[in-house]
């Protein structure tokens, strides 16, 4: 058949498609007001004087944790009703994040503040994991990779565009602890929001496909069990050379990315004084970062669909590898802000084409009972990747963020995963 019906014209006139991107775009949102809140309490508070191994240490005390009972919920996500999960896991969300405006609130700092991010979050990458899993319950095959540009893509922007609300809300209601405490509360509403429009799918139209009789007790499985069936997943992958040559594609991106995003953090809070006006310094020169980099997330959207369509997957991942190697020594040629934005919009770009091959290839290539171990397995690369990459770059990099030789070493690295991506997708 001629490539009619694969577009993203065809994939939003599915009714159930359209749902659960509502669904996603409202979760996200909710997502990139809750993040900016966090951000503003944390990295960019002037009584805070956060180092690179602080900043590092946040992060892995937010994902790490997550990532490693991630596995579990990847079983949980192919016995329960992905349908509940979305539901569910958005109202605790929202009663999660009203704990997490107490405390800020009230000026607590430690190990409760932490603990209270860390449930947000976790909360999060489940519910991710069961959009993408349940995706191609609202789609036909051949326009899955549509469906992934046009979900992932708006869902970050949808995450985008969220963090900048809160941040022009912070504007209004200031900076103090009540400021941030009430844009931290505002996240309840769409993750409220999501919860309504996910209850209005059926108990099963998500999958998976045979939930098992026992649904109910899953929760109560051993661990052993457990275990025996993220062993599975992991066959269930090792034995597709795709598949696991795209999770491999990803880690090794997050690795590069993860050093780009201490890097920057470090340059608009230590290095970068005074920019023009075109180019801010500050929490105002990283939002345009960020605006850069959700600009390059819509340009993937748009040309990834159809040059996959002409050389597929295997062939657009290695040349979006070594192009984020390029575009990474791009700011060694001058360390300003300007650049930096850049490559901002560039590895935007090359992250979120990479991330939607990667999701298409996982879906098409993993059966459906596995999906939701898979896809949990693929959320726990996704964060320790990146948490290793802040912590190696918290342990090399000086103050000022800028390392000419880590830079160097990102960009081999991005060749090296192209060439291993290539070699293993191509048999040669």
């Amino acid at each position: 058949m001629p490539e009619v019906g694969t577009g993203v014209g065809h994939v939003l006139r599915r009714g159930d498609f359209r749902r659960l991107l509502a669904t996603r775009l409202l979760s996200q949102f909710g997502d990139g007001v809750f993040q900016a809140a966090l951000a503003g309490t944390v990295l960019f508070n002037p009584q805070r004087a956060a180092e690179p191994v602080d900043i590092a240490a946040g992060f892995a005390v937010l994902l790490l944790p997550y990532s490693l009972v991630g596995p579990f919920a990847g079983v949980w996500l192919d016995r329960w009703s992905r349908r509940q999960v979305l539901l569910r896991a958005n109202v605790v969300r929202a009663a999660l994040v009203a704990v997490v405006a107490a405390l800020v609130l009230g000026g607590v700092e430690g190990t409760a503040f932490y603990v209270a991010g860390l449930a947000v979050f976790s909360v999060n990458r489940f519910v991710l994991s069961a959009l993408s899993a349940g995706l191609p319950h609202t789609t036909d095959e051949p326009s899955l990779v549509s469906a992934n540009a046009l979900s992932t893509t708006s869902g970050g922007v949808s995450t985008v565009v969220g963090g900048g609300a809160a941040i022009l809300a912070l504007e209004l209601t200031g900076s103090g602890n009540l400021g941030y405490a009430a844009v931290a509360l505002a996240a309840a509403v769409p993750y409220l929001a999501a919860a309504t429009v996910a209850g209005g799918f059926s108990r099963v139209h998500l999958g998976p496909d045979h939930m098992l009789a026992s649904v109910h007790r899953s929760a109560r499985d051993s661990v052993r069990d457990t275990v025996l069936g993220m062993v599975e997943g992991a066959r269930h992958v090792a034995a597709r050379p795709r598949a696991a040559a795209a999770l491999l594609a990803i880690g090794v991106h997050r690795l590069c990315y993860g050093v780009f995003t201490l890097m920057t953090l470090l340059l608009y809070r230590n290095t970068f004084e005074s920019g023009s006006g075109l180019f801010p310094t500050g929490i105002l020169g990283l939002g345009q970062v960020v605006a850069a980099a959700a600009l390059g997330t819509l340009l993937a959207a748009v040309v990834t669909p159809p040059v996959v369509r002409r050389i597929g997957t295997t062939h657009w991942i290695p040349l979006l590898l070594v192009g984020g190697g390029v575009a990474q020594l791009a700011i060694g040629l001058r360390f300003v802000p300007a650049a930096v934005v850049l490559v901002g919009l560039l590895l935007g770009f090359v992250a979120q084409a990479v991330k939607i091959c990667v999701d298409t290839t996982l879906q098409e290539t993993v059966e459906d009972d596995y999906r939701g171990r898979v896809f949990s397995v693929y959320d726990t690369l996704f964060n320790v990747t990146f948490v290793v990459a802040l912590l190696l770059g918290a342990l090399t990099l000086p103050p000022s963020g800028i390392s000419a030789p880590m830079l160097v070493a990102v960009a081999v690295g991005y060749l090296v995963a192209a060439v291993t991506y290539a070699r293993i997708t191509h048999g040669r």
